[in-house]
């Protein structure tokens, strides 16, 4: 009977991935979501290094100083997008949220003693925008420090200032640190996975769906018609076989569009899956069990081919959207959360998001 079931789901599975509409909605639309909406939403939660960008305009003689600030900023998680200082957005250069500006004479006039302003500014009000202030003031007043200690390495009563130099920073970052910050989780993450980290898992789980449900149940309803599946009852096997078979490569394509899914999320799009990818796949497993049983249902019941297809798309968009495929749906009042753990996407999404997310 397994013999004879693992034969009908190879040859099920082959048939899936012949077809055009199966393969277009298996590989490429997953890419399009993934993308769109991961990068539509990356901006509602919590910046990680590396995704916010600073516009940067240094004066031509600002000096060593000027390097050492932009260092120091980028040490802060900004991305410099260095500018000509007489640009503008609307004379050609890119217009950024933040934008610092290092005037003239930077260098020359610190290690005199004159006081120097840097000018930031920003489109962000609120928080962040007193978050990205306070990270530049830290950048600058870093860069301060390091010029009195390397000015007065002794403690002498008169430092050097003025003929200060950039090997002398560098040999001030060299020396061996007294004091050192470690820096340890003190628990479980709290932030709400967005942006990708969101965007991937959820996509994934509906287009699972939504392909199972459509190729899986209309290729079962063209055998019906076709006379395939009566022609297959009269076969030397056991009709338990048929149907494990039938479920089998369903859940082939499953596989196939999961590993596809979380490959490109990974190193595409550079989500993290975690260390519990053993108990993400059993869940992804079973989920894709499930689909596979509602698909061969739905081919069994439905009396048309587009008939299927509609009900698979909208039962598709209803689950993922109260089920947490489209938003996380920890932002969701406590009802629809509640409602969430009804569905089988919700189901998924919270595994996923536990084994992944938290």
């Amino acid at each position: 009977m397994l013999s004879d079931a693992l034969l009908i789901a190879r040859l099920d599975l082959a048939l899936l991935l012949r077809q055009k509409e199966t393969l277009f909605w298996t590989f490429l639309m997953p890419l399009v979501f993934f993308y769109f909406i991961g990068t539509v939403t990356k901006g509602f939660g919590p910046r990680g290094p590396g995704e916010e960008t600073i516009a940067v305009s240094v004066a031509p003689d600002a000096g060593f100083l000027a390097d050492e600030v932009l260092r120091r900023v980028e040490e802060q998680g900004f991305k410099v997008a260095r500018q000509d200082a007489a640009t503008t957005a609307e004379e050609g250069g890119e217009e950024h949220a933040r934008r610092l500006s290092i005037p003239a004479g930077f260098t020359a006039g610190v290690l005199s003693g004159e006081q120097q302003e840097v000018r930031f500014e920003h489109a962000g009000e609120g928080l962040r925008g007193d978050y990205d202030a306070f990270r530049l003031q830290r950048a600058v007043y870093t860069v301060l420090a390091d010029v009195i200690a390397a000015a007065d390495p002794a403690g002498a009563e008169a430092p050097r200032f003025a003929d200060l130099s950039a090997a002398d920073l560098a040999a001030l970052r060299a020396r061996p640190r007294a004091l050192a910050l470690e820096v340890s989780r003190a628990g479980k993450r709290k932030t709400i996975p967005t942006g990708f980290e969101q965007a991937v898992p959820g996509t994934m789980v509906m287009f699972t769906m939504i392909i199972l449900l459509t190729s899986g149940a209309s290729s079962l309803l063209v055998e019906r018609r076709e006379g395939l599946l009566r022609r297959l009852a009269s076969a030397p096997m056991r009709r338990g076989a048929v149907v494990l078979g039938k479920w089998g490569g369903r859940i082939g394509l499953a596989v196939v569009q999961v590993a596809f899914a979380m490959l490109v999320g990974r190193y595409v799009f550079g989500v993290r899956w975690g260390e519990n990818l053993p108990m993400l796949a059993c869940v992804l497993l079973a989920y894709a069990g499930l689909l596979a049983a509602l698909a061969l249902l739905l081919g069994s019941f439905a009396r048309s081919e587009g008939q299927a297809i509609g009900l698979a798309v909208l039962a598709t968009n209803v689950f993922a959207a109260l089920g947490g495929c489209w938003w996380p749906i920890e932002v969701t009042p406590p009802a629809m959360q509640k409602l969430a753990l009804f569905l089988p996407t919700g189901w998924t999404m919270d595994a996923m998001h536990k084994l992944v997310s938290f």
